[in-house]
This record gives C-alpha cells, sequence and structure tokens, in this order.
C-alpha cells in the first residue's frame, strides 16, 4: 500500500465517521427538525455520484468511503422521515 492510498484512507475515513455524531443524535432524540430535507437529498444524491465514480475508477478510498457514507446518510434520512 503506497503513501497515496494510505492519504486517501485517512480522508475516507474521517469525512465518514463525520456523520456518527449527527446519526446518533437523531436517532438519541428523536428529533431531525435542524437537518435540511433538500440538503440532505442533495447530499445523497451527490455521494451516491462519487460512489459511481469510484466504482468506474476502482479506487478503494472512494469507494469505501462513499458507499459507508451514503449508508450512513439513508439512516439519517430515514430517522428525518421517521422522526417528522
Amino acid at each position: 500500500m503506497d503513501f497515496v492510498m494510505i492519504i486517501g484512507l485517512a480522508a475516507a475515513t474521517l469525512t465518514t465517521i463525520a456523520f456518527l455524531p449527527q446519526m446518533f443524535k437523531t436517532w438519541k432524540t428523536k428529533s431531525a427538525k435542524d437537518i435540511s430535507f433538500v440538503m440532505l437529498i442533495t447530499f445523497i444524491t451527490g455521494v451516491f455520484f462519487w460512489l459511481i465514480y469510484g466504482i468506474y475508477l476502482q479506487a478503494l478510498p472512494i469507494i469505501l468511503a462513499n458507499g459507508i457514507t451514503l449508508f450512513f446518510n439513508l439512516i439519517i434520512l430515514w430517522l428525518k422521515i421517521k422522526y417528522r
């Protein structure tokens, strides 16, 4: 594994785990009123396109980061709809 791959995986890890506090807070408080629905849909769409791009390039950091980020944000979207 080369240095560039390590940097990519580190960036992927940090940007992906950044969503965990929001997901857990929303789950715990059962409130998603402060999360913008339009922002969430726009972000999910962008992350999906990044995932497709990463798959096309066969770039593991892009695939992992965006696959997991997409999963976390779909959970946040589900919580937003559930606790509306």
